[in-house]
């Protein structure tokens, strides 16, 4: 039985022996150095540095892929707000606009009640020599009675647009219905009329040489627009056009 012990114990001791020495690793590999080092690829370029020389290494960030990254579109209008903002303080504003002509009476008329807007120097009036133009009016009633009968008929009529002429001329006491700058608009105005009953109004030339009053009104608001609008209301025929046009 100590021969069997001594035996075994002795066997243990060299198989022990025998792994330690590697001469076992084909048929238990230890996985220790330098034959795991073999193992590796590229070993030759494994080199040991200092903890001290690791730290000191920069650390390159890896910049993300342009082809990975979305294109970025710019943005018009970074602040969208300032515009909206920018367009409420700008004012709603008229650069320069004219209104005429006026004979003298309405012309101190309509001055009279422009007065009201304050307008100052931006208020400014010129005068003109009105050129001959074309006239479709109903010929002289005789009278002021006569004039008057007339008128109403024309309002039974739905013919609100008249002048009564009061000037002394042979036209004296007949009825303006308007006057024209061109021959095809006043003709126009005289068909336009005789489709409504009127058969009296004539067509003619109102040849004579008057001046005229232009106001001109500069940086008008919005709100002083309506005004002067409704101010026009009371004069009949005028024209308004920009000062630039």
């Amino acid at each position: 039985m100590l021969k069997l012990l001594f035996w075994f114990l002795l066997l243990a001791n060299s198989a022990l022996l025998a792994y330690q020495q590697g001469y076992l690793n084909t048929l238990f590999p230890d996985g220790r150095e330098p034959d795991r080092v073999a193992k590796q690829f590229n070993a030759d370029k494994i080199k040991q540095v200092t903890a001290s020389a690791a730290m000191a290494v920069p650390v390159v960030e890896k910049l993300p892929d342009p082809a990975s990254v979305p294109a970025s579109v710019p943005n018009p209008d970074p602040d969208p707000d300032s515009n909206a903002l920018a367009s409420v303080k700008k004012p709603n504003s008229v650069v320069c606009i004219e209104i005429g002509n006026f004979d003298a009476i309405d012309a101190k008329r309509f001055e009279t009640q422009l007065a009201s807007l304050s307008l100052g120097a931006r208020l400014s009036k010129r005068h003109v020599q009105e050129k001959v133009r074309h006239m479709v009016f109903i010929p002289s009633q005789g009278s002021k009675e006569g004039a008057d009968k007339k008128t109403g008929e024309l309002r039974q009529l739905g013919v609100d647009d008249f002048y009564v002429i009061q000037e002394g001329s042979d036209l004296k006491w007949g009825i303006s219905l308007g006057i024209f700058k061109s021959e095809e608009a006043a003709r126009a105005q005289l068909e336009a009329l005789n489709q409504k009953g009127v058969r009296s109004a004539r067509l003619g030339l109102y040849a004579t040489p008057s001046n005229k009053t232009i106001f001109q009104l500069r940086e008008l608001d919005a709100h002083a627009k309506r005004r002067v609008d409704k101010i026009k209301v009371d004069f009949k025929g005028l024209e308004t056009r920009n000062c630039d046009a």
